[in-house]
């Protein structure tokens, strides 16, 4: 297990002073290192996440954007993070189950709102219908999609309004287990379409396609939703969950009054044409 740095440097520091004590203080030096020990893993927080780039990712070094604003909101109060990159429905059980302090990060669906505690707003981000070129795609409202063949992702939120319609077949769905399989499937014509976040398309364009490939694709400017906030969740059966939530919730906000927030929000490069800043009313 990872321990706090600061914790950890103290603890080897006591343990240097140890080796150098006479033989009769070793026992009091033991039980004072197990001691040290425990609280420097107990002092660090054990984080749930998974793979969604550039927001959440293992190969960037700072673990992606969302969970960097999650690291500095909670260093603004006092508390380092480790985080543990787990697939997306493993995270989210086994921190429902209480072996992990929070998961990061999540948008507030139904269910998670009956079964965590969620913090503010970590991110808003920006969903679209990203589709092949060569379809002519063209919505206003969702059941508008029902003359595609849409992919979706078992896990994600997207809207209420979308899985009704997925689940009644309203809408022919593809059932597809990440994004980039998604953009892959589009790629070959095996469907037409995908709801996905912006930023997290553009850097798997970028990152898995040639640039040929990546033209292909286009995204229609108009959200799914004006209001797709993200979250951290916390087990409400833990005892410290809500002095967490609080703790976390105050250093967002310091993060966020700070403007660091706004500068951690990095653009992402996405294909030619695509919209800025696309919204629900094109």
């Amino acid at each position: 297990m990872q321990v706090s740095t600061r914790a950890a440097h103290r603890l080897k520091a006591f343990n240097h002073l140890c080796r150098l004590a006479r033989p009769w203080v070793s026992l009091g030096c033991l039980s004072t290192l197990l001691w040290l020990g425990a609280s420097v893993q107990a002092a660090t927080l054990q984080i749930a996440t998974g793979e969604l780039p550039p927001y959440a990712t293992q190969s960037r070094p700072d673990q992606g954007i969302a969970l960097h604003i999650v690291r500095r909101a909670f260093e603004l109060s006092g508390h380092e993070v480790v985080y543990h990159f787990l697939p997306w429905t493993r995270a989210q059980q086994e921190t429902k189950a209480g072996r992990f302090d929070a998961s990061a990060y999540w948008g507030a669906s139904a269910e998670r709102k009956r079964d965590f505690l969620l913090s503010d707003n970590v991110l808003t981000e920006q969903w679209l219908i990203v589709h092949r070129r060569s379809v002519p795609l063209h919505w206003r409202e969702i059941k508008d999609l029902a003359a595609y063949t849409v992919g979706y992702v078992r896990d994600y939120t997207y809207t209420p309004e979308f899985w009704d319609l997925i689940k009644t077949g309203e809408i022919k769905g593809d059932a597809t287990p990440t994004d980039l399989a998604g953009l892959r499937k589009m790629l070959v014509g095996r469907m037409d379409a995908m709801p996905m976040e912006r930023n997290v398309a553009c850097d798997l364009l970028g990152r898995h396609f040639k640039a040929e490939e990546a033209a292909q694709f286009a995204a229609y400017p108009r959200l799914l939703t004006e209001s797709f906030s993200t979250h951290l969740i916390l087990p409400p059966q833990n005892p410290r969950s809500a002095a967490l939530l609080a703790d976390f919730n105050r250093g967002l906000k310091r993060l966020k009054d700070s403007g660091e927030h706004a500068s951690l929000l990095k653009a992402v490069t996405c294909p030619s044409g695509w919209s800025e800043k696309p919204s629900n009313s094109p």
